[in-house]
């Protein structure tokens, strides 16, 4: 070793000096920074130190809003309206340096700035701002708490369903200059309806008229909604509509942009993207368009100065959220309409009985067409009912009908023809040919079907059967209950085989189908749209659709029906509709007379008289038979409240996924119904809200679902 590194080992004369201003050094530097994400030490904003935070935490008893320190460096981006990081959950006793330190990160929305707290010990500090864009105004967080109120849920949920997930590059980019309000619309179709131009006009003149809308079946409505819009528009205001999908709120698209021209609309669907839907929301939310048009979560969108709010087709399941608190487009928006005072448009080719019900309070006016308008736009609707079918040799052969097959003929010559199956797959239902008895899996006694045309399986276990005999009478022989799509589109395509067959259901469907003379075979609610409307339909198995052990089979069949006839041309252009059903059916005969609106009141009339939704307010509680016990036996109900059940619901289907509100496998559940009269449905939800929140705060025995106005009672 060289004396040069013998020397380099021994300290020099000034190295503790240098190593004592090296530890100065870094402890300085430390001290503005020393706590990220608890800032330990550093000074508060000098005003309004304290922010209002609510956490995303959806459990009731945390249904509150929480107090945090403003850091002097987030004082600039802490404004109300934006998104945050705080601490949560580390309780009250790890405090240093004046902050309240620990928990777990978890993302909020700062909701005011406030000069003091009601909180009398130390506060955590903000973590972080995530962005400085304001996406939760004052109008969406009442309106939030309003839903939230409604439907005895939490307002984290809500804000869940309402605010979209940010995303940073559509958030990086301006939105574009909003346009000038656009000319007053001429009524265009809207002259078929009584008052449809006055409608249209007290729009442009800053009204706020509410109407429950009788649509005239045909193409029409799309461009009637984009009128209502640009009216609306005119009048500087903005406008939000709502539709049940995507191929709907394609349609509503083309026809806003036809009306009023490009960018002065944004398209809210899931089918956009993360990124485009983020992108079109904040153009909404900054002002730069004042119409939206999408699917169910739009009906929370910010617009600006809201002067209409429409909701098409709103007896659809789609309209209905899945998640909690699973609120209503139709109420919500009834909210919206009542708090911000602006216009309401109920549309349908339908009636639902909620709508009946908005006529029948007085809340809303009729807006519908008289019977010589109908005569031209509805086509003609024949029945075929059990007699006739007994009578047909061709049916008891074919399962259709000869008016069927002659409809059907006759259609072919002008056009396409649209056959409705209330099933997809083959032959999704099956029965012991000699004695009618349903044909059961032997493992487990659930129904057999034959997705395939060779395939038998069960639909509950999925087995497959392969030597079914029947329990009743020993015969090995099948026939269908009901005939799927697939297995009518085969038929067909056998009797006419120089005519296209397409089919349209669920695995695959269709928007538009072209003028020329084909077989389209469809399962409710995927018909697709004719161009120049279908010359004949046919509605099959119609028994099938009105049997359902429902209270709203009636109101549902009535409703898919109207909608699939509503896209044959009219009865002077030689549109023909087709029934399979029993004609003395009460939805048939309204069906027949086009008449929704008669049926959606005489169904009214029996709801109010048995005391059922909508007339009276009604919850369902779910949950395990110990836990539904202790819940009702805490709640305070109102005084008129009262309790039907509870009953035993049906377990999960094998091999299916499980659905909302299902039980898990192997567990059985069951179900309670609380109604009250009419105006007392706030202090259920109150009640059951409170109840809720005390036992989660517990934290003690099974879960228990609850759902305010369950759409499906049985």
């Amino acid at each position: 070793m060289s004396s040069e590194d013998e020397r380099s080992d021994e300290p020099e004369a000034g190295a503790p000096e240098q190593l004592a201003l090296i530890r100065e050094t870094v402890r300085r530097a430390k001290v503005p920074r020393a706590k990220p994400r608890t800032w330990r030490g550093a000074a508060l904003a000098e005003e309004l130190p304290v922010a209002r935070v609510l956490v995303n935490k959806g459990a009731l008893h945390l249904d509150q809003y929480f107090d945090y320190a403003v850091p002097e460096e987030l004082d600039a981006e802490a404004q109300p309206g934006v998104r945050v990081r705080v601490r949560f959950g580390a309780g009250g006793r790890q405090v240093r340096g004046g902050r309240r330190e620990g928990g777990g990160l978890i993302d909020g929305f700062l909701i005011e700035r406030r000069a003091g707290s009601d909180y009398q010990g130390a506060l955590a500090a903000l973590a972080y701002v995530v962005s400085p864009e304001p996406v939760l105004g004052p109008e969406l967080l009442a309106l939030s708490r309003a839903v939230a109120d409604r439907y005895a849920g939490s307002l984290a949920d809500v804000l869940q369903l309402a605010v979209p997930p940010r995303n940073g590059r559509a958030e990086s980019k301006a939105s574009p200059a909003p346009l000038p309000p656009p000319p007053a619309p001429a009524p265009g179709t809207w002259e078929r309806y009584a008052q449809g131009p006055a409608f249209l006009g007290a729009l442009a003149e800053g009204g706020a008229p509410r109407a429950v809308w009788t649509a005239l079946p045909g193409p029409h409505w799309p461009e009637e909604i984009a009128r209502a819009v640009a009216a609306t528009l005119a009048s500087g205001r903005g406008a939000l509509v709502v539709v049940p999908d995507g191929r709907t709120a394609g349609r509503v698209d083309a026809a806003l942009t036809e009306v009023m021209g490009e960018g002065r609309h944004a398209l809210l669907t899931a089918d956009s993207g993360p990124e485009k839907r983020y992108r079109e929301w904040l153009a909404v939310r900054r002002g730069s368009v004042r119409a939206v048009v999408g699917t169910r979560a739009a009906m929370f969108a910010p617009v600006a100065d809201l002067g209409l709010v429409a909701v098409w087709d709103d007896g659809d399941s789609s309209h209905s959220d899945d998640n909690a608190p699973f609120p209503h487009v139709r109420e919500v928006l009834e909210l919206r309409a009542a708090h911000g005072r602006c216009a309401f448009l109920l549309g349908g080719t339908h009636c639902t009985v909620e709508a009946a019900q908005l006529v029948e309070s007085g809340w809303a006016l009729p807006l519908r067409a008289d019977r010589e308008q109908l005569r031209i736009a509805a086509p003609l609707v024949r029945t075929v009912g059990d007699g006739e079918l007994a009578r047909d040799g061709a049916a008891r052969s074919a399962r259709l009908p000869s008016l069927a097959w002659q409809t059907v003929r006759d259609g072919l010559r002008s056009g396409p023809v649209l056959i409705q199956v209330p099933r997809r797959g083959y032959a999704p239902r099956l029965a012991c040919e000699r004695c009618r008895e349903p044909a059961r899996c032997g493992h487990c006694a659930g129904p057999l079907e034959a997705p395939d045309q060779q395939d038998l399986n069960c639909a509950w276990c999925g087995r497959a059967e392969t030597a079914w005999r029947c329990a009743a009478c020993g015969s090995g022989r099948l026939r269908a209950r009901i005939v799927g799509a697939r297995r009518t589109a085969e038929e067909l395509g056998r009797a006419f085989p120089a005519v296209p067959v397409r089919t349209s259901g669920r695995d695959h469907v269709l928007d538009s189908v072209p003028d020329q003379p084909a077989l389209v075979v469809s399962t409710p609610g995927a018909e697709p749209v004719a161009e120049g409307g279908y010359a004949a339909a046919l509605l099959l198995d119609g028994w099938a659709m009105v049997g359902r052990p429902d209270l709203r089979a009636g109101e549902e069949a009535l409703r898919r029906w109207t909608a699939a006839a509503s896209l044959v041309r009219g009865q002077p252009e030689g549109g023909t509709v087709v029934i399979v059903a029993e004609p003395t059916l009460r939805p048939v005969q309204a069906l027949v007379r086009w008449d929704p609106v008669g049926h959606a009141r005489r169904e009214l009339a029996e709801r109010a008289e048995l005391g059922f939704p909508p007339v009276s307010r009604m919850a369902s509680v779910t949950g395990p038979p110990e836990a539904i016990a202790a819940y009702l036996a805490a709640v305070e109900l109102p005084s008129e409240a009262e309790i039907l059940g509870p009953v035993p619901l049906p377990g999960a289907v094998s091999g299916r996924p499980r659905r909302q509100g299902d039980a898990p496998p192997g567990e059985t559940w069951e179900r309670a119904l609380v109604r009250v009269p009419p105006g007392r449905g706030a202090a259920l939800a109150a009640a059951l809200k409170a109840a809720q929140a005390a036992r989660t705060a517990r934290g003690t025995g099974d879960p228990v679902r609850i759902r305010i106005d369950p759409p499906d009672i049985g």
